[in-house]
């Protein structure tokens, strides 16, 4: 990554908020559903594209899952500079605790016609949050 991707993808801002999905879990059959919602603000100057993303998710047993794919929730949202794309998504783990950590690989497509070169891409790290039901941390 050169510095001119350090500053794009330092335009983008990562926000995430997590819940415990009691009504989707099985905690008897070792499954906790929980919903992540991620907000992600373009604070730079041109619009940005996400492309793809990136998960590593670590459950309490040390036990790592990676996902990768195309866009986020079937999209691939173009944000434009100022605005910001909100998303919920989910995960089960076979434990009451766990983290997820990751990144977006994202473009800024030429002259806002939504092109992709190769050379306009960058990635967004997505720093590791933890997901927990509500007593599994004191």
């Amino acid at each position: 990554m050169d510095n001119a991707d350090n500053i794009r993808a330092g335009a983008v801002r990562i926000q995430v908020a997590t819940a415990y999905l009691p009504g989707h879990s099985r905690p008897e059959q070792r499954q906790y559903a929980f919903a992540y919602t991620i907000t992600i603000t373009n604070s730079g100057d041109v619009p940005v594209q996400l492309l793809s993303r990136h998960w590593v998710i670590t459950d309490a047993d040390s036990a790592v899952q990676e996902v990768r794919g195309e866009g986020v929730v079937g999209e691939q949202p173009l944000i434009p500079p100022g605005q910001s794309f909100r998303y919920t998504s989910g995960a089960t783990l076979p434990t009451p605790v766990g983290r997820m950590e990751g990144s977006y690989t994202m473009v800024c497509p030429d002259d806002g016609r939504r092109t992709v070169a190769a050379s306009n891409q960058f990635r967004v790290p997505i720093p590791a949050f933890t997901l927990h039901t509500p007593t599994a941390l004191h």
